[in-house]
């Protein structure tokens, strides 16, 4: 009798991890949302600027930068921020050691990373700052922007 209820147990046991093992790999997570930025694109970001009457919302970064690292995990995928900013500017990110990084660098006097810019589609800055921010900071941030614009 002891050596049937052990092999219904061991039974039992095999199905209940198989069906959980079965019901975690299939549930489908949803993808992250984050801010949609073109990237390394900086005419295309203009271009675009121009045809949706948007700013651009430069994110001048390096790839060594912890601080660029943090606000790409922690505030560019926050729900709240990546839906305004994918709703009301156009979204570029450039690494400012390559390609036209280093050409924009030198024309937005870059000296620290994060730098973020707002600007116009003629690509002349209207706000600017450097380093990392919260979600609600970014917020604030990009209000000042469109406020500012909006005074011209």
């Amino acid at each position: 009798m002891k050596l049937k209820q052990k092999f219904i147990f061991l039974l039992i046991a095999i199905v209940a991890v198989s069906v959980f093992s079965f019901f975690s790999f299939t549930k489908q997570k949803s993808p992250k949302q984050s801010i949609q930025f073109i990237e390394q694109d900086w005419n295309a970001a203009l271009t675009k600027a121009k045809q949706n009457n948007k700013l651009i919302f430069l994110d001048m970064y390096a790839v060594w930068c912890g601080p660029c690292k943090m606000l790409k995990n922690q505030t560019f995928t926050n729900k709240e921020v990546a839906t305004f900013f994918n709703d009301n500017f156009i979204n570029v990110s450039i690494d400012a050691e390559k390609g036209i990084g280093t050409k924009l660098s030198e024309s937005f006097q870059v000296s620290a990373y994060p730098t973020l810019i707002f600007a116009n589609a003629n690509g002349e800055v209207v706000l600017y700052t450097v380093g990392f921010m919260k979600p609600k900071e970014l917020m604030a941030f990009a209000q000042a922007a469109i406020k500012k614009q909006s005074k011209k």
